[in-house]
Order: C-alpha cells, then sequence, then structure tokens
C-alpha cells in the first residue's frame, strides 16, 4: 500500500459559492467519457478527490484506451475501498465522477473508468489569473487606504483575497471599489458580494459581480479582462499587413480553387479596415498569434445579423506548431478568444460560420460537434454551393417577360412565410429573415456606428403582377473578408417558374453591386440546381460548404469540443479517420 497518508492534508471548504447559473450534462457514452478524460489527461488538467465538504488536490496522468484505466498522481490521502467523488476541470466546466481503485505506489491510485461523468457549467464567462500589477482598494470603514490582491477576473466578476480577520457578507453592495494597473489607468467598480469561501493557505477569498460605473471604466475593464484572459492572441490591429501575408503563407487564398493574384485587388481595403478593427468591437475582433519570428496564425469573428457572431478567415502557417507550448495551443486560443468576445455581447444568441468540410481540422471542429449535437435538434448543416460572380461579366439573358424590382410590402410577406415553410426557424431568426428584422435596419446602425457599411435589398422578378423569385442581396465595408462573404445573394422561389428568373436576378444583383463600388458578389445557393438555372459555372465543384449554426449558450460546449479535437494525442472515435 505504500507510505501511509495524512488525512490532515484534507481541508474543509468554507461557505460554499452562490452559482448564479449553471447547466448540467450526464454523459453515459463509453466512448465520450474516453474522449473527455484522455482530453483531460493530455491537457494536465487539474483535478480534486473529494469526501463530503473536504478536499483533496489530484492530477489524471494517463489513460490507457485500451484497458480502460485511469491513472493518477498527487494522492495525499488514503482512498481505502470506498467510492470516492473526484472533480476533473476541463474549459470552464467541472466534469464530476465516482470512483473507487487502488493505489499502486505512494501518492498515485489507479482506478477504471467511470460509467457516468456529471458535467458541471458554474459560470457563464471564464475566469483568468488577475494581473499580478493590480492593486484593488474598497471602500470600507477601517479599511480604507489598504490594498487587497486580486486572485482572478471574469468580465463580470472578480476575486479577491482577504486579509486576516476580514470578512464580507454575501449581498453587500460594495461601490466604488478602485483598480489601478501598473499603467496607471484607475478604473472604478461597483461590487456584489456574491460567495465567501476558504483559500488552501488559511485567507478567505470573496467573489464579486462586479459592473463598471462610466463608460470609460467599462473600456478600461474590458481591455484588462482580454488580457488576463488571452495573454497570447492580439486584436489591435497593429500587424495588418503581416496577416495578409499570413493568408498567402498558409495556403488561405488557395481555397476553392482560388490564387494569391484573385485578391490583391482586395489588399488595400482589407489592411485600411484592419487597422481600425481594434476599435469595432461592437460588430468585428480580428485576432492573431504572434511569436518572435511573426504571425502565426489568425482567426476573426463578426456581427453579420441582430443577434449572430460568425468566425471567419481561419488560416494557420504549416510550421507554426513550433511556437506552440502545448499541441493545438494555437488554434484553442483564437477559438476561445473569438467566442469570449461574442459572449461579451448581451445580445449573442447564435454562432455560425461558413465552413468548408473537407478541410480535416474544420471537418473534426465544426462538423464533429454538429454530429454529436444532432440529437438535441438545435444545430444546423445547410449544405450550398458559394459560387464567385463577377459584376463585369453579364451575359445577355434570353427575353421572358420579367420585371425586376424591389419588394412591396405584401412580396416581403409572401417572401418570410415561403421562407419559414422551407427552412427551419433558426435559419430565418439567425439570418434575420423575419418580418420584423428584413431590412437589417439594427444592424445597419450598428455597422454605421463605427464607420461601416451594411446593408439589405430585396430584388424581385415579376411576370405581370405576379412575383415570381425573389434576390436577397447584402452588402458589407470591404475589407472585411478576403472573399467577400458579406457581398452576397440568396435567392428564394416564389412560384413553380422561380428558375427561369434567376438569370435575371443574376444580372440585376451585378448591376446593384457594381453601383456600390463592388468587382463582384458570392451567391450563397442553398438548392441543387440552383447554380446551373441561374446560368452561373461552379469552379470549385469538389468544395462541399456549409452554413453552421449553433445557439449561443452551445457555444461553451463547441469550445469543450475544440478543445478535445486539438488536445495533443491521437483520438480514438471513428471519426478521425472520416478526415
Amino acid at each position: 500500500m505504500g507510505a501511509p497518508f495524512a488525512r490532515a492534508q484534507l481541508r474543509p471548504l468554507s461557505e460554499a459559492p452562490v452559482l448564479e447559473w449553471g447547466i448540467r450534462w450526464d454523459v453515459t457514452d463509453s466512448e465520450r467519457i474516453r474522449i473527455i478524460l484522455a482530453t483531460a489527461a493530455a491537457m494536465g488538467s487539474s483535478a480534486l478527490l473529494r469526501r463530503g465538504d473536504m478536499a483533496s488536490p489530484l492530477r489524471l496522468e494517463t489513460l490507457e484506451l485500451e484497458g480502460g484505466v485511469l491513472h493518477w498522481s498527487g494522492l495525499t490521502v488514503d482512498p481505502g475501498a470506498d467510492a470516492w467523488e473526484v472533480e476533473v476541470f476541463g474549459h470552464g466546466c467541472v466534469y464530476r465522477m465516482l470512483l473507487s481503485g487502488e493505489p499502486a505506489e505512494p501518492g498515485t491510485w489507479v482506478t477504471p473508468l467511470p460509467r457516468q461523468l456529471i458535467q458541471v457549467r458554474r459560470r457563464a464567462h471564464r475566469r483568468a489569473p488577475a494581473p499580478l500589477d493590480l492593486s484593488v482598494r474598497l471602500p470600507l470603514p477601517g479599511w480604507l487606504g489598504r490594498e487587497r490582491d486580486a486572485v482572478d477576473v471574469s468580465l463580470h466578476g472578480m476575486a479577491l483575497r482577504l486579509g486576516t480577520g476580514e470578512r464580507l457578507s454575501p449581498g453587500r453592495v460594495l461601490q466604488p471599489i478602485e483598480l489601478r494597473t501598473a499603467a496607471g489607468e484607475v478604473l472604478s467598480l461597483r461590487g456584489e458580494v456574491r460567495h465567501v469561501s476558504d483559500r488552501t493557505d488559511g485567507e478567505l477569498q470573496c467573489g464579486l459581480l462586479v459592473t463598471p460605473l462610466t463608460a470609460e471604466d467599462s473600456e478600461r475593464w474590458q481591455a484588462l479582462v482580454a488580457r488576463a484572459l488571452h495573454p497570447t492572441t492580439c486584436t489591435d490591429g497593429a500587424r495588418v499587413e503581416e496577416q495578409w501575408r499570413l493568408f498567402i503563407d498558409s495556403g488561405y487564398f488557395n481555397l476553392a480553387g482560388r490564387s494569391v493574384e484573385d485578391f490583391e485587388s482586395r489588399r488595400r481595403s482589407f489592411i485600411e479596415l484592419g487597422r481600425q478593427a481594434g476599435s469595432m468591437g461592437s460588430v468585428l475582433t480580428e485576432v492573431v498569434w504572434p511569436s518572435e519570428r511573426g504571425l502565426e496564425a489568425t482567426l476573426s469573428a463578426m456581427k453579420p445579423y441582430r443577434s449572430v457572431w460568425m468566425v471567419h478567415q481561419l488560416a494557420r502557417r504549416q510550421d507554426a506548431t513550433r511556437f506552440e507550448r502545448l499541441k493545438g495551443q494555437m488554434l484553442r486560443e483564437l477559438y476561445v478568444h473569438c467566442v469570449e468576445h461574442a459572449q461579451r455581447d448581451s445580445g449573442f444568441r447564435w454562432f455560425a460560420a461558413y465552413i468548408e468540410s473537407t478541410v480535416p481540422f474544420t471537418y473534426r471542429s465544426h462538423v464533429g460537434f454538429a454530429e454529436r449535437m444532432a440529437a438535441t435538434g438545435r444545430t444546423l448543416m445547410l449544405p450550398m454551393r458559394m459560387i464567385d460572380v463577377e459584376c463585369g461579366h453579364s451575359p445577355a439573358p434570353p427575353s421572358t417577360g420579367l420585371e425586376l424590382g424591389p419588394a412591396t410590402e405584401a412580396e416581403r410577406r409572401l417572401l418570410v412565410e415561403r421562407i419559414a415553410l422551407t427552412r427551419p426557424a433558426c435559419y430565418a431568426e439567425a439570418l434575420d429573415l423575419r418580418l420584423e428584422t428584413l431590412d437589417l435596419r439594427d444592424v445597419t446602425r450598428a455597422w454605421q456606428a463605427v464607420g461601416l457599411e451594411r446593408e439589405r435589398h430585396l430584388l424581385v422578378a415579376r411576370e405581370g403582377a405576379k412575383p415570381v423569385a425573389v434576390a436577397v442581396l447584402e452588402s458589407g465595408s470591404p475589407g472585411t473578408n478576403p472573399f467577400g462573404l458579406l457581398d452576397s445573394v440568396r435567392v428564394f422561389a416564389l412560384s413553380p417558374r422561380a428558375r427561369q428568373a434567376y438569370p435575371a436576378l443574376m444580372d440585376g444583383a451585378r448591376r446593384w453591386f457594381a453601383q456600390r463600388g463592388r468587382d463582384g458578389f458570392t451567391f450563397l445557393a442553398e438548392e441543387a440546381g440552383d447554380v446551373e438555372a441561374a446560368g452561373l459555372h461552379d469552379a470549385a465543384p469538389d468544395a462541399k460548404p456549409y452554413l453552421w449554426l449553433i445557439p449561443a449558450d452551445l457555444a461553451p460546449e463547441f469550445l469543450e469540443h475544440i478543445h478535445e479535437q486539438t488536445a495533443p494525442r491521437p483520438l480514438s472515435h471513428p471519426q478521425k479517420e472520416l478526415s
């Protein structure tokens, strides 16, 4: 059995934290349990061994996939033959399980795989260690002038280490709490005490729900939290020219049959917008991962619709992994930064991407997650063709007796009804294709507030007075995406003769985009045969793009999935061969 264990090393946990928010998942699939615990072992995740209100640190070292055996280290108590509750920490969540086993050597423990995991997500926002140079002053009688140490921070929270004999009661409001950084910035917060708990060093820790008092305080607080949460990534736009070079070197510009030369005309607008991206966080962010060599990887997010944040333009150098501390670090941290940026937005309801499913990582991450969550009925994988259409090339359409014009109110209502009948409800809600959001008014206003363009126009083809088909034309500021994702057209049938109108609608779209200074747009063909009906050619027939859409409350689970797919180990589930 090895050396005896000292039970005195277990410490009681004081007042349990008040759970402000929580989601629970019961995991019983054996393969899913293996993936979760193999990821935890590979990532060096911390763990706790619990009995009642007592806890002791633990570490999951390895998982034997063949035998399904877990090897633990750091054991400081004798677990005996009884079952213990073990908590393993994932990305912003805790996995709980009941385990029994036996010590193999002093400080080690060997157990079988559990039959069930309980996943608990206790906070809406992840926490990170507070900057070491952050000083905190609380407005309390007798405490004035004494600084407290901040333990960690999140978008809406902060934990403080209290001094000997100091206590605060849950519910107490502190205002103003003064924070001072090493750079001399001062910001003020309102804080509400949510819980007080024991630390392992014998002192007390106080958890606060915090709210900045002014708009300037809010900007400084968000910047402080972003630096703490994302120390390896940047969003200030200072390296946008290197970002363009990264697109070239990584092969990003070669996707879907394109070449570097195809994008040269869009370079200037991309760089001009990118230099200002740091001040446009309400509608977009461009995240980069730098090393001493330069930029190694990038991922961006934008808010093209009222409640949607969309990730796009993922690129990474082929040899970038040599700069990672742990394999997969870059992709993980890029996705985490983009998702957590979206979570700062109170209007965030949907998370989306246009994905190319033939890219191995994209298949494992986006397609794999949608398939895993398919049983919930809350994800969308909509196949489509994404066709580049040049404004300058406009073949003369045959005479069809059709007239084109803006949609009337009756035609707007008819379009919304047809979309409701032919598309999932989440599609219409997320893409603002409901009657109350059809004009993109709120989105246009938000983009204009930061100096950017966003517009939608409904172009209807009519046979006499009867509407036949409608094209939904959308534009966005040049530079938001090199592939021009925001300059797009969708077509919807309003009658059995609809496809006869598609060439005329494409011609009308060419004129509309040319008037706005665009050299082309993307036709998002969502029905089989629409490309041919529109008189267009698919230059990349082997591509398999999708519109990928999940609700915002599943975004934390998606990040957990990203961690699993990028962990430094081979995955044992069958999907790895499909990628």
